[in-house]
């Protein structure tokens, strides 16, 4: 995309002047060392990249996944950063067409920090006004790479009022057995989130269900306990 790499040069100078290079071994660290860093915090990183994705918003969706995709090959963890802030500035405007494109970004330099943003920010926006994809997280929910798992168990996470609760509850049941912490996290994440709309129906799948003890801990961990009867 022409607007992308037109652009690139001054979003990196804007982003290498935000950047503190003594946060750089800190951030690497926390990302256990899988990726380079700049050194710049998430309030610089938006404040410096605000005007490039400002820049961006006649460029459409083919030019928002395209620019994305370039900040994708960036070898510092900050453009990847921006793609997401950027594509969840448009995610209500994507086509059902961009699933295949984000679910791509979703699985080369995966890591929960962009999962993540992708998952409830982006493709949730995307399945929640085009619910004809919600078959497409049904075969995810059992795909062979857990990221993508994480994506469907992570999809209605904001959806509140709007939640297939059956269909949150298979995907966790589904993944229930699952050794992978990243998937454990997810499921308890995605109940205690849906535990704020229907504390009973949380309680009672939880109750019902073989869940790992992270995955309960975190699922039970907003709800008030249920009274104890009096014998």
């Amino acid at each position: 995309m022409e607007n992308a790499l037109v652009g690139l040069p001054e979003l990196r100078r804007r982003l290498e002047a935000a950047a503190d290079p003594a946060k750089r071994p800190a951030m690497r660290d926390y990302m256990r060392g899988q990726f380079d860093f700049l050194g710049v915090a998430t309030p610089a990183r938006r404040k410096a990249a605000g005007a490039w994705i400002r820049s961006q918003d006649a460029a459409g969706p083919d030019g928002w996944l395209a620019a994305a995709e370039t900040l994708w090959r960036q070898p510092e963890r900050e453009f990847q950063y921006v793609a997401v802030d950027l594509l969840a500035r448009h995610a209500a405007e994507l086509p059902a067409a961009a699933l295949p494109r984000l679910l791509a970004l979703v699985a080369a330099k995966s890591w929960w920090d962009t999962v993540d943003g992708l998952a409830a920010w982006i493709i949730g926006e995307l399945v929640h006004a085009r619910r004809e994809l919600q078959t497409d997280m049904d075969r995810l929910s059992g795909d062979g790479d857990f990221w993508l798992r994480r994506v469907a168990i992570l999809h209605q996470l904001y959806w509140k009022r709007d939640t297939d609760a059956a269909r949150l509850f298979r995907y966790c049941a589904a993944n229930a057995a699952d050794p992978e912490f990243f998937i454990r996290k997810a499921i308890g994440w995605a109940l205690r989130e849906y535990a704020y709309t229907d504390p009973d129906a949380v309680r009672g799948f939880v109750a019902a269900a073989p869940l790992a003890p992270l995955s309960r801990r975190e699922a039970l961990k907003r709800i008030e306990p249920l009274p104890v009867k009096e014998a």
